[in-house]
């Protein structure tokens, strides 16, 4: 047992240190993390991510085979001009898709909704649903999906070849489940598969950072809508993307998969998806800007002019076979359409690029993934045993604080390296936090122990060991001291010095052992006797001396009568068997009045000790 003590003793900052480090996680994973602070570190871990995304957004490059014909501000206004309403006429769509169609584009895919028949032009949607059919391989749209109250609108059944028969083998994905739709022209379904849901929603702050891969619309069995089978559907880019891996990567994708570490699989590809079925994409540079870091924008009012350039005869805006072999995403990104996302790296992004920012992250295979809890844990656990060994192990404050600076700065260029070079999203704010307290608390433990230690140390220095009265040393200094207070405030103080009668003979007759226990028991009562402000000390042998701060003769002989009477009225218990009384003789001295030096003081109420021996003791003695 003492060695295990001896241990304990030896390593005691170590354990300590493993001690907070153990409690701090506790604190942060156990009880801290309430339903509102969790939202508050999930909103602040958001920002994070944002931050470095604009810093790794320098280093991205976009597709230069991904086009996006946008109606932009001129081209709304053309269309305005032109077709006096939007939406314009679908004919013009078809229109606008044969074109592209012709110049054998890989893929087009329209960000609009074609939800209900527009009559104003005969023969408008009939024309749009034969070039879909015409180019039904390659050609994709949208449908949107919502929670509008029954009462509004009765959910549309699907058709079922728009649904993904989806085998998960996580059981921790749980898609988002809507209960309504918004429908489509039906004759447009029944031309092509290629229609997905283009759902985009927004974080708490405002901000897209991810998109729902798969969302869950169920089959309703009664107009009840309390019974229902789960029906799944994919993101237009994914079945875009699937069949893009197919052809031109013999993907030879048959069945869609989600694995058990929440992966969906595409051939060769792994699409990370969160406990919600999202993915989290993998933001580039701010749009608008012409460079090569941001998607090629084509307005759909230079194509319209090419398409009719063409049929005049003339030369077009649009270099020949200018979507060629291209992913040709068609949309808009003006602010009246309320098509205008606010996504990490710009704040004003047109809906279709987020359509293309996910095509382009699976071309390229760098979806952003979060790393696994435990993963964190772990760098959380790293980081706080740095900030407490750097606080126990370093004695320089200012070197200490720096030492911390520094890797907590080595660890956020890391978060930000690991999401550039591996697509990883590592959390900040709780290992930051969590070592920045574990820190603080350190320092705070560190000082208590020193404090601690100081105050032990100063007590081996001052006190002593048996009567844990103040020693003979710490006398002096404060006799000293209270001369200096007395000559500045013109306020006395007064000195009583004791002596136990008889005690040679009492130790002779009884021992030792039982001269220490008086010696205690008279220290114990003379403490008693006085205020916290005054000194109780040890002089030597049995002797012992109080000093009385501000206090004059008059008192101080009533103080030492008082102590004189309590110790001689009480009788002392040496064993179960034997009871004693034990008497004191006391001295007083003031200063100034009866000294004004330390010594000449001690004189002074040493003759007066000496005065109440010779007197019969038992008494404070005087000097005639």
């Amino acid at each position: 047992m003492r060695n295990i003590f001896n241990f304990i003793y030896r390593h005691r900052l170590d354990l300590l240190s493993a001690f907070i480090l153990f409690a701090l996680i506790f604190f942060t994973f156990i009880i801290f993390p309430k339903e509102e602070t969790k939202n508050i570190i999930n909103i602040l871990e958001n920002k994070t991510f944002d931050i470095r995304q604009n810093i790794i957004a320098k280093d991205k490059h976009v597709n230069k085979d991904i086009v996006i014909v946008t109606v932009d501000d001129p081209s709304y206004e053309y269309l305005i001009e032109e077709y006096g309403d939007w939406p314009i006429p679908r004919n013009v769509h078809a229109q606008i898709l044969n074109f592209i169609q012709e110049q054998k584009p890989k893929y087009v895919a329209f960000d609009f909704m074609f939800i209900k028949s527009l009559n104003r032009i005969p023969n408008s949607d009939n024309l749009l649903i034969e070039s879909f059919k015409k180019y039904k391989d390659n050609t994709y749209t949208a449908i949107n999906f919502d929670d509008y109250s029954y009462e509004l609108r009765k959910p549309p059944i699907l058709d079922p070849k728009l649904k993904s028969n989806i085998k998960f083998n996580s059981n921790k994905i749980l898609p988002e489940r809507f209960s309504n739709c918004r429908p489509i022209l039906n004759e447009l379904i029944q031309v092509t598969e290629n229609i997905g849901h283009i759902n985009t929603p927004k974080s708490d702050d405002g901000f897209i950072r991810s998109i729902p891969a798969i969302i869950n619309y169920p089959k309703f069995n009664n107009d009840n809508y309390n019974e229902y089978e789960d029906n799944y559907y994919l993101y237009m880019t994914i079945k875009l993307a699937i069949d893009y891996l197919n052809k031109y990567e013999n993907a030879n994708i048959k069945e869609l998969v989600v694995d058990s570490n929440n992966n969906l699989i595409l051939g060769n590809r792994k699409i990370p998806l969160t406990n919600d079925a999202q993915v989290i994409l993998n933001w580039y540079g701010e749009t608008g800007v012409e460079s090569d870091k941001t998607f090629q924008y084509v307005s759909f009012w230079k194509v319209l002019k090419s398409m009719q350039a063409k049929e005049q005869g003339l030369k077009p805006l649009l270099p020949d076979n200018f979507f060629n072999n291209k992913f040709v995403y068609i949309g808009t990104n003006v602010f009246s359409l309320s098509d205008i996302k606010t996504v990490p790296t710009s704040k004003y992004l047109p809906g279709v690029e987020i359509h293309a920012t996910l095509l382009n992250n699976i071309l390229d295979n760098n979806l952003i993934h979060k790393a696994s809890v435990p993963y964190n844990i772990i760098i959380t656990v790293v980081l706080t045993l740095m900030a407490v060994f750097t606080v126990f192990k370093i004695r320089s404050v200012y070197i200490s604080v720096c030492f911390f600076i520094l890797f907590t700065g080595l660890y956020l260029y890391f978060s930000t390296y690991v999401m550039t070079k591996y697509n990883v999203w590592v959390w900040i704010i709780i290992p930051v936090a969590v070592s920045i307290f574990a820190f603080v608390c350190s320092f705070l433990i560190k000082y208590l122990l020193k404090s601690r230690d100081f105050e032990y140390t100063y007590k081996l220095a001052t006190t002593d060991g048996l009567t844990e009265l103040y020693n003979h040393r710490f006398f002096q200094e404060q006799l000293r001291l209270n001369i200096k207070k007395s000559d500045k405030t013109k306020i006395p103080f007064s000195l009583i010095i004791i002596d136990i009668d008889f005690f040679k003979k009492f130790n002779d007759k009884y021992g030792h052992q039982a001269g220490d226990a008086v010696l205690k028991h008279v220290a114990k009562t003379l403490k008693s006797c006085v205020r916290n402000e005054d000194f109780v000390c040890r002089y030597g042998g049995e002797e012992m001396t109080i000093i009385l701060n501000n206090t004059n003769r008059d008192t101080a002989v009533r103080i030492a009568n008082n102590i004189c009477n309590t110790i001689s009225s009480r009788e002392y218990e040496l064993n179960p068997d034997l009871s004693v009384n034990i008497t004191i003789s006391l001295g007083v001295a003031t200063y100034p009045v009866n000294a004004n030096t330390p010594t000449a003081l001690i004189e002074y109420a040493d003759k007066c000790l000496y005065n109440a021996k010779e007197n019969g003791r038992n008494r404070v003695g005087f000097i005639e």
